[in-house]
C-alpha cells in the first residue's frame, strides 16, 4: 500500500496531466521561450508546476518546493522536487514521450519519487526502502552483467555541446559490444526504464536535480546503483542543487561499474570536468 504522501504526489501528478494533456489539442497555440541553447519551455510546463506546487501546498503547507520553471520557493524541511514535464522538446512536437516527475527529499535524499506517463497510462512509485512498482507490478533492473548485447539509454545535453565529439568517441567504443542505444529526450523515463529493466543502462551529463530526483530513486529502490562518470555519489538534492549541472551513470552493479568505466577509457569522464 502506498503511503499517504505519494498518493498526494500521484494526486498531484494526475492534476499536471490533464493541463498538459488538455494542451496537446493547441500546440499550435502555445507560447514557447527558448531558455538556453535548443532548451525550450512552454506557457504549460509554468501551469502544469503550479498546479503541482498547488496540490502538494495544499497537504503539505510548511514544505518547500524546486521546480523546473519556477525555482525555489519555501524553506521547509520537506523539499518536492518537481521536473512538471520532463521532454518538452517532445511534447511540442507531438513525439508521444514525456512525463511528469516528483519526488520528496529529506536531508537532501530522495525519500519518494513519482514519475508518471500519462500517454502510456504508466505510474512509476518508489519509496525509501520499500522498493519500485509501476502500476501494480514491482521493478527489478536487467540482470545483464555487461555491455555485451546491452541496450542503453542515453541524452545529449543541449548546453554541453562543445563535449559532443567526445561524447560521441565514447559511443562509438561502446557500440563495439552493445547491442543499442535509445535516444528518447526523457530523463527520468530513462531512469524508470532501467529501474523497469527495459533498458539495461543509462548514462548522461548536464542534468538538473528535478531531471533526476525520483527517478535515480527508481532505479536504487529496483535493485540498481545511480553514481556519476566518476564513481561518486551526487551531492545533496537541496535547494543549492539547482545551480549544479550533474553526471550520471545507472544500472545494475556489475553492469553500472563497466559502463562507467567504458566512459572513464573513452575520454568521456575528463571532458566533462
Amino acid at each position: 500500500m502506498q503511503k499517504p504522501i505519494v498518493n498526494v504526489m500521484v494526486k498531484a501528478a494526475r492534476s499536471a496531466s490533464g493541463v498538459l494533456l488538455r494542451g496537446m489539442n493547441k500546440l499550435d497555440a502555445i507560447n514557447v521561450v527558448e531558455k538556453d541553447r535548443q532548451d525550450y519551455a512552454s506557457e504549460l510546463d509554468e501551469q502544469a508546476e503550479q498546479t503541482i506546487i498547488r496540490e502538494l501546498r495544499r497537504a503539505h503547507p510548511d514544505a518547500a518546493f524546486l521546480g523546473e520553471e519556477t525555482g525555489i520557493q519555501g524553506r521547509g524541511g520537506a523539499l518536492f522536487v518537481i521536473d512538471p514535464l520532463d521532454g518538452t522538446s517532445n511534447y511540442l512536437r507531438g513525439f508521444p514521450h514525456w512525463c511528469i516527475s516528483i519526488a520528496l527529499v529529506e536531508g537532501g535524499v530522495a525519500q519518494h519519487g513519482v514519475v508518471f506517463d500519462p500517454l502510456r497510462n504508466e505510474l512509476f512509485v518508489a519509496s525509501r526502502g520499500a522498493g519500485a512498482m509501476l502500476n501494480d507490478r514491482r521493478l527489478r533492473v536487467s540482470e545483464r552483467k555487461d555491455l555485451t548485447g546491452a541496450v542503453l539509454a542515453t541524452g545529449f545535453p543541449p548546453r554541453e555541446r562543445e563535449r559532443a565529439p567526445a561524447q560521441l568517441d565514447c559511443l562509438r567504443g561502446i557500440l563495439q559490444t552493445a547491442e543499442d542505444f535509445r535516444r528518447t529526450g526523457s530523463a527520468a523515463l530513462d531512469l524508470a526504464y532501467v529501474a523497469s529493466g527495459r533498458c539495461d543502462g543509462y548514462f548522461e551529463a548536464g542534468l538538473k536535480a528535478w531531471d533526476i530526483a525520483a527517478g535515480q530513486l527508481l532505479v536504487r529502490e529496483a535493485g540498481g546503483t545511480v553514481c556519476d562518470f566518476n564513481g561518486a555519489s551526487h551531492g545533496p538534492l537541496d535547494g543549492r542543487a539547482a545551480a549544479r549541472s550533474h553526471q550520471i551513470v545507472a544500472g545494475n552493479l556489475k553492469l553500472a561499474a563497466v559502463l562507467q568505466k567504458a566512459i572513464i577509457d573513452s575520454g568521456y569522464a575528463a571532458a566533462c570536468r
